[in-house]
């Protein structure tokens, strides 16, 4: 095994299969290293539709062998410490390896942890996570007969943060089509459904559709999986007192000034998320602890010969792989510009990033924004006759199903414009 490259990727996910191929792309003679343990790639972005029932699990993985681009050199082995003064990484496995340039994309891990009883309920009866085991969660779906169905976020980052308020619309349409009785609730951290206003101003005409209590400034704290309660901060900064309206159908009970407790009958969760541990006891993180990069180049604040994309990457935009489709051209522009001149690229990251929003089956809004969460939809929506895309239609739907599965496999990962 090769111990130095000119170019070496933490993460063998979306951001490092396709940063790696996009160099390639541009020049085959780089010698480059992709340090991941993981057997098999996931297409996750499926995953909501597979928690409905209407995707299958299995089409949403490949081999990591067949994802990585030929030409790189695949080292499957753990990351374990970073020596950025010495440009080099650790691994658990094969030593020391050492590089010119260092791309960090290893994606975030779960932390239930954070969330008491989280740990002990998870995927379990009738609590799942789409981020975990989402058959698990259509299994949960199946089965529920009526009552609370709970559907939470917690208080820290995570990857598609639209993803959890999607299968509780999805939810709630099943639970329609199957004239099951059920309250849809859905409590978020967040101070509003979305932050891009003309998308929020139609998830909120679909909150109505569906009859959901929409519960913000919910932070979830605690599960007792054996009473089927969940308990929540109130986390408005501006009202420090929670009050509960006099019409509970959800029987939500006030503990305190602060704490909330709401009966489950179901209980979908995005567990708490953060950086991968080997990254966040290193010296390249910021003090949220994600990795210290700056927002327009993604050049790490501190290594200049060190960059940083994905999920992993401590910038103020969602984690998504829509973001990393614009994010990876940026990181192989700027690398290969200072391999032959010394000088930085001059493309800037605007802070794009999309969150296909399915709001029912058959119906999808598609959220496209900048860091000022300005709406800045695709112009090429245009040619599948789709001239709003913060409406509901059809077509976001089939693309969502559909197209984009086939973009990722087949264009994204090969290093192709998309």
């Amino acid at each position: 095994m090769n111990t130095h490259y000119e170019i070496l990727i933490v993460g063998g996910g979306t951001a490092g299969i396709m940063t790696a191929a996009n160099l390639l792309q541009k020049d085959k003679s780089l010698k480059i290293g992709l340090i991941d343990p993981a057997d098999v790639h996931y297409y996750q972005a499926a995953w909501t539709l597979v928690g409905a029932g209407t995707y299958d699990y299995d089409k949403t993985g490949k081999p990591m062998a067949d994802v990585i681009p030929d030409g790189v050199d695949w080292i499957k082995d753990f990351a374990i410490a970073f020596r950025p003064e010495k440009n080099t990484i650790d691994t658990e496995a094969n030593g020391s390896i050492t590089y010119d340039y260092l791309v960090v994309c290893p994606g975030l891990v779960m932390e239930p942890s954070m969330i008491e009883g989280l740990e002990e309920a998870l995927d379990k009866g009738n609590v799942c996570s789409n981020y975990t085991d989402p058959e698990h969660t259509f299994e949960v779906l199946k089965n529920f007969k009526g009552g609370n169905a709970v559907f939470t976020q917690p208080n820290t980052p995570i990857k598609c943060g639209g993803a959890p308020q999607k299968i509780a619309y999805l939810a709630a349409d099943y639970f329609k089509k199957h004239q099951i009785d059920a309250n849809v609730i859905f409590a978020t951290p967040g101070t509003v459904i979305f932050g891009v206003k003309r998308v929020a101003d139609t998830l909120t005409k679909v909150i109505h559709r569906f009859g959901i209590h929409f519960r913000p400034h919910y932070a979830p704290v605690k599960i007792d999986s054996e009473k089927n309660v969940v308990t929540f901060k109130w986390v408005n900064q501006k009202d420090n007192q929670c009050v509960i309206s006099d019409n509970n159908l959800i029987h939500e009970q006030l503990s305190g000034d602060s704490y909330i407790e709401i009966p489950y009958d179901m209980l979908h969760i995005a567990p708490p998320q953060a950086a991968p541990k080997f990254v966040r006891e290193s010296s390249l993180v910021n003090e949220a602890g994600w990795l210290d990069v700056d927002k327009h180049t993604l050049r790490h604040k501190k290594y200049p010969n060190i960059f940083g994309l994905g999920d992993v990457a401590g910038i103020p935009t969602a984690k998504t792989g829509a973001a990393i489709r614009k994010q990876s051209p940026i990181v192989v522009d700027n690398i290969l510009k200072l391999r032959k001149t010394k000088h930085m690229g001059t493309m800037s990251y605007n802070g794009y990033s999309s969150c296909p929003l399915v709001t029912g089956y058959g119906k999808m809004v598609l959220a496209e924004f900048d860091y000022d969460q300005n709406f800045i939809p695709d112009p090429k929506l245009k040619q599948m006759l789709i001239f709003d895309s913060s409406k509901e239609h059809w077509r976001l739907w089939m693309l969502k199903k559909y197209g984009l599965p086939y973009l990722y496999w087949n264009k994204m990962l090969k290093g192709k414009e998309v």
